[in-house]
């Protein structure tokens, strides 16, 4: 069924519109108005398909129409049905935006206009949708070509400095003949190829998270953190650290158990790595509260906290806020491109001394 918005202040010129186009084989609910409010009403109230309009009314005419139709950003047919213009005017029409223009003498020819206007629209909204998702590939092949870049660079950086110091400490291992100071080299290489590892797993993390699509399915929050937790139970400095969890599951969760693990492991882990051990109260707080809609995580911690100056670039690929560590500054840009392909939203609150924390909002993709 085709609605159509007729702007005519004639009864009888109203009827024959409806007939003709019903001799034309077109389906159609009509609406008649002939005043600008009730225009301005019509366009989204009735939620036409189709505008026909009467060139000039008492206190409006089409020009007026057209130009408040278009003022509303509806891309809606609008087709000018009226007596004998001039081409003057009909070519002005045209340029103020109108499809076609139809003589009251010659309706005949109304339905193909219709018709015709239609088809003109999709053709439009399909050209539109490529441009948009020509955009947007465009935009993500930038991005894509930026990470690689950086990418390289950290391989070269990240990857390759650990394996210089292993094939160093190996040239000196062979010569020493001290067997406490070959043992120390060990610990060094087992430190050197345990960075090696870690950067490694983040690379192969943000693989598969740009590669992957979603995999639902149950998430138990209390198993995935109990687990998560229990991983990071002899990285130095947990020791010092009152971890609490509060966890309240009010119903079943479905989301990308790898993308969580993704979150959840670097998130509890970068609230040890940045501890404050000039503290005497260290804590990190763990809330998570699931519904129906969505699942909220908060990650809190009173740890040494992010300069202002490097919040605005925190989740940048490689980008490191601290010499504390010697990671590879792919984590928390990780977690950002985790949580986006879970379809949530990531707030971050951080200052020098006082702690961090994490507020994520990730949609329940709850199967019935």
């Amino acid at each position: 069924m085709l609605k159509i918005l007729c702007l005519e202040d004639d009864d009888i010129d109203f009827e024959i519109i409806n007939m003709t186009l019903e001799r034309g084989g077109m389906e159609i609910e009509t609406k008649r108005v002939d005043s600008r409010e009730k225009f301005l009403e019509g366009l989204t109230a009735f939620n036409p398909d189709v505008i026909l309009s009467d060139h000039s009314l008492p206190q409006f005419n089409s020009i007026e129409a057209l130009r408040l139709c278009r003022s509303t950003k509806l891309h809606i047919p609008f087709i000018l049905v009226t007596g004998a213009v001039s081409d003057e005017f009909a070519v002005n029409c045209i340029k103020e935006g109108a499809d076609d223009y139809v003589l009251k003498s010659n309706l005949n020819r109304l339905p193909s206009a219709i018709k015709s206007a239609l088809k003109h629209k999709e053709t439009e909204e399909a050209k539109l949708a490529a441009i948009s998702s020509l955009a947007s590939r465009n935009e993500e092949l930038l991005k894509i070509n930026t990470e690689l870049d950086s990418l390289v660079y950290s391989v070269s950086h990240n990857l390759r400095a650990p394996l210089m110091s292993v094939l160093g400490l190996v040239s000196l291992a062979k010569i020493e003949p001290d067997p406490t100071a070959i043992h120390h080299y060990h610990e060094l290489i087992e430190k050197s190829v345990n960075k090696l590892d870690d950067t490694l797993k983040e690379i192969l993390d943000y693989s598969r998270n740009a590669r992957l699509d979603l995999q639902l399915t149950k998430i138990d929050f209390n198993e995935k953190t109990t687990e998560t937790l229990e991983k990071m139970q002899y990285m130095s400095g947990v020791e010092n650290i009152d971890i609490q969890v509060s966890i309240n599951e009010q119903a079943p969760f479905y989301s990308d158990y790898y993308r969580l693990s993704v979150v959840l492991n670097n998130l509890i882990s970068n609230a040890i790595k940045y501890y404050d051990d000039s503290k005497k109260n260290c804590f990190f707080h763990i809330s998570i509260t699931v519904d129906d809609k969505q699942a909220k995580l908060i990650f809190e911690d009173n740890g040494i906290g992010i300069d202002a100056e490097a919040l605005p670039k925190i989740f940048d690929m490689f980008f490191r806020a601290t010499n504390k560590t010697t990671g590879s500054g792919l984590g928390l840009y990780i977690v950002k491109e985790a949580v986006e392909k879970l379809q949530g939203v990531m707030v971050l609150e951080s200052s020098v001394g006082q702690g961090t924390i994490f507020k994520i909002e990730i949609p329940n993709h709850r199967i019935d």
